[in-house]
């Protein structure tokens, strides 16, 4: 059947009567039995007459076990791909949808939608536009708002969850499925609504969805984050953050530091220039109460990680994500700073940042960011929000590869710096058989090469070469210079993590049975053992040529 038949048998015919009461005589008992299914809030839709129901959508079974709410056939909106077989299409116009082509402003759907509306019947609507999983829900389209204010109709809020985690494949899986609906919300019907009308009624509806989502334990989107470290990372990604409309409040490791930023709204020390927008409250990391967050940010070097979570991790919720932004391994034993953060909270995800992104580019020109994590509801729920701070967001499950990608990138900025004493071949060199060295060491940990040389590792290694402030490059010629590993931080003035790192990834290396002479030779360059000159004649000393035995004849 082409759209315009399948329009006018929603709008004039509706349902047929003996399909749809057939299916949902099977389809009910089916549900309550094998998904357990629960409806809370069936007394808020109406009998009779109009209405809207605005619901969340998180797979193709919503329609249906939505449709169970009410005692009277419910209708709704299907992406006009479906209705390309003959039969499909015949069944489903039967089960009340009609198409629409997604993408477009279709007036056939809008004018279908007006006339079930007129006639008395109930519209079923999913106002995200597509189907949302995981995570928590999206931003909506304002196509509800304008129909509830043409037609006048109220609308019924209501939320559907564990129909994501029903199929897998074709198998349709035993599953809880909880659908809840909240009381009608009514508004003035306009004839010609504007779209900034239809927009402010949309986001009037929306919350009232988000209630009946979190209420059935939905994961809530993220409204207030708290990021633990005043540093140039952590106070540019605040200010991001804020950007993207967030409550932010940025945890000061003293009182007196965070008393001078209250006062001047700018970080002097560490990102001059940068007003702090009003939305960011500073304090002592000590007083954030950190109870009320969704997302926890932990911008502090490697090595004081396990003071921060030591102080802090306890008071971290369930509820919350965590953003571990740390660079490099946590001593002693050089461990990986999500797996350390990992163990030591009981957030609900962990998530890591790599890529180019140095502080004060972020907020001037954006930047393009990895986002890592296992769990894919935080990827998505992360890249969204970064992307409304004003970022480019790649997202990976692969934490390991992105994580030594950011350790590959500082340890071979910093072996560039220290052999930079012997000409650019001999630094580039260096950087490179530093960068290869942990690059094996990450395959050997199961991170993917593709991560190595996409923005994790490539691109950031780049941008760090041809910063003009970077840390890690002005420690290696510090270290060339003869100064010892100790007194590089005090005299930057900013922790140089690769300074740190070097020798844990050296020792990470030898365990796992890996041959890293240039790695080797740079941790023994930062531990003292050997001197600056010795490090760079050794970069491009030719390699010992392999021993050849006698073969015995037999």
């Amino acid at each position: 059947m082409d759209h315009e038949s399948l329009h006018r048998k929603a709008r004039e015919e509706g349902v047929n009567p003996l399909v749809y009461w057939l299916v949902r005589a099977v389809l009910q008992p089916f549900f309550h039995i094998y998904f357990r299914m629960s409806r809370i809030g069936r007394e808020h839709i109406p009998d009779k007459g109009p209405v809207i129901i605005a619901s969340n959508h998180r797979s193709f079974l919503d329609p249906f076990v939505i449709g169970t709410m009410a005692r009277r056939p419910m209708y709704y909106v299907s992406k006009s791909e479906l209705f390309a077989h003959r039969w499909q299409s015949w069944i489903l116009s039967s089960l009340g949808a009609f198409p629409v082509v997604r993408g477009s402003g279709d007036k056939d759907m809008i004018d279908t939608a007006k006339a079930i509306l007129a006639r008395g019947d109930i519209l079923l609507m999913f106002p995200e536009g597509t189907r949302i999983r995981p995570g928590s829900l999206a931003k909506p389209k304002r196509g509800v708002g304008r129909l509830a204010l043409e037609t006048g109709a109220p609308v019924v809020p209501c939320a559907v969850i564990g129909t994501e985690t029903v199929r897998r494949g074709w198998r349709i899986r035993p599953h809880k499925v909880r659908i809840r609906a909240g009381r009608p919300l009514r508004f003035p019907a306009v004839d010609e609504p504007s779209p900034a009308l239809a927009a402010a009624v949309t986001d009037r509806i929306w919350p009232c969805v988000m209630l009946q989502w979190e209420w059935l334990g939905g994961l809530p989107s993220v409204r207030r984050a708290a990021v633990i470290g005043a540093g140039s990372w952590g106070t540019s990604l605040a200010v991001c953050l804020a950007r993207a409309g967030l409550e932010v409040d940025l945890g000061c490791r003293t009182r007196e530091q965070a008393t001078e930023l209250a006062a001047t709204r700018e970080n002097t020390a560490y990102l001059p220039g940068v007003a702090l927008p009003d939305s960011i409250r500073v304090q002592r990391a000590a007083d954030v109460e950190l109870g009320g967050h969704d997302l926890v940010c932990l911008a502090v070097p490697a090595r004081s990680l396990p003071a921060a979570l030591a102080a802090h991790g306890g008071r971290i919720p369930q509820r919350a994500g965590v953003l571990v932004l740390s660079k490099g391994l946590v001593p002693p034993l050089g461990t990986l700073p999500s797996a350390f953060a990992a163990e030591r909270i009981r957030a609900r995800a962990v998530g890591v940042l790599g890529g180019p992104a140095h502080a004060g580019e972020v907020l001037a020109h954006g930047a393009s960011v990895v986002f890592a994590s296992v769990d894919a509801a935080f990827l998505r729920q992360l890249a969204e929000l970064l992307g409304a701070a004003g970022l480019d967001v790649t997202c990976t499950t692969d934490v390991t590869g992105v994580e030594l990608a950011g350790c590959a990138k500082n340890a071979a900025v910093l072996a560039a710096g220290a052999a930079s004493a012997g000409g650019p071949n001999v630094a580039g060199a260096a950087a490179g058989k530093v960068f290869g060295e942990v690059g094996a060491l990450a395959s050997l940990r199961g991170g993917r090469p593709e991560t190595f040389a996409g923005l994790a590792g490539a691109g950031d290694l780049v941008a760090t070469v041809v910063s003009a402030s970077s840390r890690n490059l002005r420690a290696g010629e510090l270290l060339a210079q003869g100064m010892p590993a100790a007194e590089i931080a005090p005299a930057l003035g900013h922790a140089a993590e690769a300074v740190d790192s070097v020798p844990m990834l050296a020792n990470a290396a030898r365990d796992g049975g890996l041959a890293t002479p240039a790695l080797d030779g740079l941790a023994a360059l930062v531990e003292g053992r050997i001197e600056p000159e010795q490090w760079t004649a050794t970069v491009t000393a030719p390699a010992p040529a392999p021993r050849s035995r006698p073969v015995r004849a037999a």
